[in-house]
């Protein structure tokens, strides 16, 4: 069985948005209070609260009139609430996630219906006192509809996310194909070799593009009244120009993930420690504003769903300071030096087309040494191991891109 989500636009009617509402508050309302009552039950027993313990919390907070208007709530909302605070409680201690947080109203709303879902026309029907609610889909909702996540944004719009499930299997990974190396960077996106030639894509800053529409809404923001609903209002519209900006950057990244990944059977990346390197408070701004983290993941899936291969090379490896030509490496190469000669072989080097040689090449040898074979087809020379032992890790399908801290520059 294979699962694949699709995130589609809702348009709910004023009767509507206030029943959502509601039923935002009192999932918000009722995570609080479990991660609260869980916090409490640690602290006096050593012991958490399980899924089932949560939900017995349940009847008696319904029939006590200070909390009785959560029975008003459809019933699997808040259920779904409790097996989402067990989950997060399960990857903290995992080492998967951080500790879970309380949840504010300011910031983003949502809420899980488990089943009864169903499509009709170009509408979704969700079950209880919700209704049928107009929806943009976009795209053919074909499989089995599973979990259905609905969310409102700063900005005041309402999406769903559905959870479809399919009858088989993705395609088997295969490494017999063409291979590229990827080398992401700020100056140039992307940097990329496929063994014939070095490709550059531009990083379009997407953020510098909008930056001063968006000090100038945020200017107006903050001179009106704190509470009043023109501030409400001119809040929303900060929120706009901030999803525009995410909007036009995930477009930016599906693009080209999407024609590296039609081009190519296997692609490897460097294991980027990003979190690490935003601590670089000179490039933090332009480091979050690339979106490498999300641009692996969509790499990573869309590979999954073809049959292909995504590899992570170790951080450590020194792709920007080892000769492609003869393989001597240098000890210092600051980050204002973009071109170098080896002093071995005299080759003249850009530093990043350099890298992406260095790490295809690097990949490969992963791949050989790992009893695959198939991307050493060509008769490609496989280089000598250089640097630190590097790491495979096979593509997945994930929310955001695992980092571990330790890496603070760019290679």
């Amino acid at each position: 069985m294979r699962r694949q989500a699709v995130k589609i636009r809702l348009y709910p009617t004023d009767q509507q948005a206030q029943i959502l509402a509601q039923h935002f508050g009192c999932a918000r309302w009722w995570w609080n209070y479990g991660l609260n009552k869980c916090i409490e039950t640690y602290k006096a027993t050593g012991k958490g609260l399980s899924q089932s313990g949560l939900n017995s919390l349940l009847p008696a907070l319904k029939k006590d009139k200070e909390t009785e208007w959560l029975g008003e709530c459809y019933s699997q909302v808040l259920q779904s609430v409790s097996l989402n605070l067990s989950r997060a409680y399960k990857n903290f201690f995992d080492g998967r996630a951080q500790y879970p947080k309380f949840k504010s109203r300011h910031h983003r709303q949502s809420i899980q219906y488990p089943q009864k879902v169903k499509q009709v026309n170009d509408c979704l029907k969700f079950p209880g006192t919700l209704g049928v609610v107009k929806a943009k889909v976009h795209r053919l909702l074909d499989g089995t509809i599973k979990t259905v996540t609905v969310s409102k944004c700063p900005s005041g719009k309402y999406y769903a996310s559905v959870l479809m499930e399919y009858e088989g299997d993705y395609p088997a990974s295969s490494t017999d194909g063409k291979v590229i190396g990827v080398d992401l960077g700020i100056k140039d996106f992307a940097i990329t070799y496929d063994g014939e030639k070095v490709s550059k894509y531009p990083n379009p800053k997407h953020l510098a593009r909008y930056e001063k529409k968006l000090v100038k809404k945020q200017r107006i923001a903050a001179r009106k009244v704190k509470g009043s609903n023109r501030r409400k209002k001119a809040t929303r519209i900060v929120a706009r120009v901030y999803e525009q900006v995410s909007n036009v950057r995930q477009d930016y990244l599906h693009k080209l993930s999407r024609k590296i990944v039609d081009n190519n059977q296997v692609v490897i990346v460097e294991d980027l420690n990003v979190k690490g390197m935003v601590r670089n408070h000179k490039l933090a701004k332009a480091i979050s504003d690339t979106g490498w983290g999300t641009f692996v993941n969509f790499l990573s899936y869309k590979l999954e769903r073809d049959g292909g291969k995504l590899v992570e090379i170790n951080r450590w490896f020194p792709s920007s300071k080892l000769c492609s030509n003869c393989h001597y490496q240098i000890k210092e190469l600051p980050l204002d030096i973009r071109n170098w000669i080896c002093p071995s072989c005299g080759t003249h080097h850009d530093r990043d087309g350099n890298a992406a040689i260095n790490i295809r090449a690097e990949g490969i040898r992963l791949l050989s040494s790992s009893g695959t074979g198939e991307a050493n087809a060509n008769g490609e020379e496989v280089r000598p191991n250089r640097g630190r032992k590097p790491v495979m890790r096979h593509s997945s399908v994930k929310l955001e891109a695992h980092t571990i801290p330790g890496r603070v520059g760019v290679g």
